[in-house]
């Protein structure tokens, strides 16, 4: 059976297959459950999941406090494994109060019931207050270190939702090991922070490539066309992985069928130059006919950040979502953006466009928007998301 390439990753020096397990879907549960509420049909999902993960070479899982019952059925599924993973990673959201946040690590080791957790990440360090949180004397990393010193942490890292800027100020600190966050072909706005972490010989494991990467297991059709020989997600991994300086992306599985793409992927990594450039020149040369060469160039020049616009409206990202629909079609990824805006928080902050006309004019972001090359341009797209994406409203999965 073929097993996955590894790649060191950054300063922890450990060995990361380029494939890692992740362990946000494939629990009973969004909420902390007893042992007993688990059955054990449900638990033998999880234990035949993490085995056949090990079979393929996934020796990275990685979970996190507030996953539900993820990270307790992970340490249920371990104890009973003939063979355990090698490097294992949860995430703790940071607290301004260093006791609750000990405390949920604490509950962590309890749940996974292991003595060393390999990385521990500080989870969600999305907006400055976060980034305070943890930076702080006596503050969140201070924390991790005392357990590091007692070498019950391997390496310390963070993940992050938040704006690259933001991402920058964490990696310059010289405090993390590694970094989680998001990069893939329909969204690049990390590559800075990338090459920055490359700098810091920082781990880079990239996140969520496959769903925030636009819903690529049910992939628009247009999409689907345009990737070929490639299965969407195949081509999405090798996008990711051709950058030598990403280091793993998390592998969500439901599954067992779920891994087929992603090994493949790995199958090509050697040819990967093959498929690549010719597939990103498609797709880069259907979006400049569709958006025209001065928008697809220029369309987020001179937009305001969502706090600086009337009704925390986020501009950059709505017409984001707008260009995935006009160039290629990705109506359902674009509609489950749109609609969670508003209602994840500082995961992905800032507001949809359901507010222009009613409670925000059109006079008022024009304002804010007098530099742009097309302003006008810019409220029918706005207008044209909330007309059709503007009927139901979707929670995020988890409030942390």
């Amino acid at each position: 059976m073929m097993k996955i390439p590894k790649r060191r990753f950054g300063r922890t020096e450990i060995e990361m297959p380029v494939l890692s397990l992740g362990g946000m879907r494939f629990q009973k549960s969004w909420k902390d459950l007893d042992v007993s509420e688990i059955s054990p049909l449900e638990q033998k999902k999880v234990n035949d999941l993490m085995n056949l993960a090990i079979d393929y070479g996934f020796e990275h899982v990685e979970t996190a406090r507030h996953y539900g019952s993820s990270e307790l059925q992970l340490g249920n599924a371990i104890k009973n494994m003939d063979s355990r993973f090698g490097i294992i990673q949860t995430k703790i959201p940071p607290n301004n109060n260093i006791k609750i946040f000990e405390e949920e690590l604490k509950i962590s080791f309890e749940n996974l019931g292991i003595e060393k957790i390999n990385l521990v990440s500080i989870h969600g360090i999305n907006t400055d207050v976060q980034l305070n949180q943890s930076l702080k004397d006596n503050g969140c990393i201070d924390v991790l270190k005392k357990w590091q010193n007692n070498n019950l942490i391997g390496n310390i890292g963070f993940s992050t939702h938040g704006n690259v800027s933001l991402i920058e100020k964490a990696i310059s600190s010289n405090k993390f090991d590694y970094v989680n966050l998001h990069w893939y072909f329909v969204n690049q706005r990390n590559a800075r922070a990338i090459e920055l972490a490359k700098q810091y010989d920082l781990g880079v494991f990239i996140i969520s490539p496959t769903d925030k990467g636009g819903h690529l297991y049910s992939p628009s059709e247009k999409f689907f066309s345009f990737c070929k020989p490639l299965h969407p997600i195949v081509f999405n991994d090798l996008f990711c992985l051709a950058n030598e300086k990403v280091h793993t992306i998390s592998v969500g599985i439901a599954k067992e069928s779920d891994f087929d793409y992603h090994l493949e992927a790995v199958s090509l990594l050697s040819k990967a130059k093959n498929y690549i450039p010719e597939i990103i020149n498609r797709l880069q040369r259907e979006c400049m006919n569709v958006l025209g060469y001065q928008w697809y160039f220029d369309c987020f020049k001179n937009l305001p950040d969502w706090q600086s616009t009337p009704g925390n409206i986020n501009i950059p990202v709505l017409i984001w979502l707008s260009n995935l629909v006009e160039a290629w079609d990705m109506v359902e990824f674009a509609k489950s953006r749109y609609q969670i805006m508003g209602n994840a928080g500082h995961w992905f902050p800032g507001n949809n466009a359901n507010e222009l006309d009613i409670n925000v004019s059109e006079k008022e972001l024009l304002n804010v928007i007098n530099n742009h090359i097309d302003p006008i341009k810019v409220i029918k797209k706005l207008r044209s998301l909330k007309e059709r994406f503007s009927g139901d409203t979707v929670k995020r999965l988890s409030k942390y």
